[in-house]
């Protein structure tokens, strides 16, 4: 769109300058760019971003970069010399937000503190993100997603019933509830920035974020009652809810949530009335407690039924189901077209699609994903750093060729 036709961006006039790596802080700042946010993100001259590595799976790009890093610029700095220290302090002198996620320390040991920098730019806001947050016993430990997912007691539900059943989610969690929460803080710093004048400290921590998503499970075991096991892609608490093959050798997941739909699940589902008024399964604790007997007269239902013929009958009776998709339905998934939720955007290796973000959603603040120093000139330029002093820098390290 152009012109005047233009919808306005909330973030727009907003600048995030990034020390960023992996996943958390990038997907926060992906966030804020498709607000309409400039976001600046700093790289090491010598690879950048480390996550640009991990594979080549996105036509010869990484994968996670491309999902977490498109709508940014790429400036690519050392910060370990003063003449990029320099640089970076011209930036945040103009900057509104800083979100950094470095190594434990990092940040401080460049003199980039929240309490050194609220002296100097006392209008911006600092959001830190790290593994366990600032201070405590943990707070110099690196972590990883994973390793998060074993402290915030996930893998301890989330797996098979046997001893060595614990399993990871298969997408970065813990990384994704830090990068959402940092985001969320984000906006409401920028809030309350606009009443008082005044920057605010962020420190958000994975443990923490996942840890909330915990919340369930850990009220369930409050007080020292048992935790809920391990159920697979069941659930560990509701039942039937989850996976169950079906006769023509594929697998349907349903979810029951209370007693009404227990009535009619036996009435149009199982066609077995007599089994509503079961005492084995007269509610959810009863029909959880005796799950093998269920599941088994629920197997021996399905067994002599199609795919189609068993989502119907869950249909009619109102009963919550779903397809188990691989990657390749999920690209191609009717829902995702059929509300127009695809965009292309370009990037060194060619255009590829993304999934527009859920929610308040602005096409025109999506944009390509940068290859590494990509913005470098234009960016030092703003500055008033003109080429010859670019290609000094260029030569002594400072910033990337």
């Amino acid at each position: 769109m152009t012109g005047n036709s233009r919808k306005p961006l909330p973030l727009e006039g907003v600048t995030v300058i990034s020390l960023e790596q992996a996943i958390a802080a990038p997907l926060c700042t992906r966030q804020l760019a498709e607000q309409g946010a400039r976001v600046i993100k700093v790289e090491r001259p010598d690879g950048g971003d480390f996550a640009r590595d991990y594979d080549d799976r996105a036509n010869g790009l990484s994968s996670h970069f491309v999902w977490a890093n498109r709508s940014k610029e790429s400036l690519t700095l050392n910060l370990k010399a003063a003449e990029g220290q320099k640089i970076l302090h011209q930036l945040l002198a103009e900057a509104d937000v800083l979100v950094q996620n470095l190594a434990p320390g990092a940040t401080a040991r460049m003199g980039l503190s929240f309490d050194e920098l609220h002296e100097q730019y006392p209008q911006l806001i600092v959001c830190d993100v790290s593994g366990y947050g600032e201070g405590g016993s943990h707070g110099g430990k690196k972590a990883y997603d994973l390793l998060i997912q074993s402290e915030s007691g996930f893998l301890s539900v989330t797996g098979t019933p046997d001893a060595d059943g614990m399993a990871k989610a298969g997408c970065s969690v813990a990384d994704i509830a830090a990068g959402m929460y940092a985001s969320n803080s984000i906006l409401s710093a920028l809030l309350l920035r606009a009443r008082t004048g005044e920057g605010s400290h962020i420190d958000v921590s994975m443990l923490e974020s996942l840890v909330e998503w915990m919340g369930y499970p850990m009220y369930y075991s409050y007080n020292g009652a048992p935790q809920p096991t391990r159920a697979g892609a069941s659930h560990s608490t509701i039942y039937p809810y989850g996976p169950f093959p079906v006769g023509d050798g594929t697998t349907v997941m349903l979810g029951l949530q209370n007693d009404r739909e227990w009535q009619g699940f036996c009435e149009l589902v199982l066609e077995r009335p007599e089994l509503a008024g079961d005492p084995l399964y007269l509610d959810n604790p009863r029909r959880s407690a005796n799950r093998d007997q269920l599941g088994a007269l629920i197997r021996e239902v399905f067994s002599g039924m199609t795919l189609g013929e068993v989502v119907r009958r869950l249909d009619s009776a109102g009963i919550a189901n779903a397809s188990v998709n691989n990657m390749a339905q999920v690209w191609n998934h009717p829902q995702l077209a059929a509300r127009d939720r695809w965009l292309e955007v370009a990037t060194p290796a060619g255009p590829l699609p993304v999934l527009k973000s859920p929610g308040l959603c602005f096409p025109d603040a999506v944009s390509a994903v940068p290859a590494l120093g990509e913005h470098n000139a234009g960016i030092l330029d703003e500055l008033g750093i003109g080429q010859d002093r670019i290609r000094q820098l260029q030569h002594s390290g400072v910033i990337g060729h």
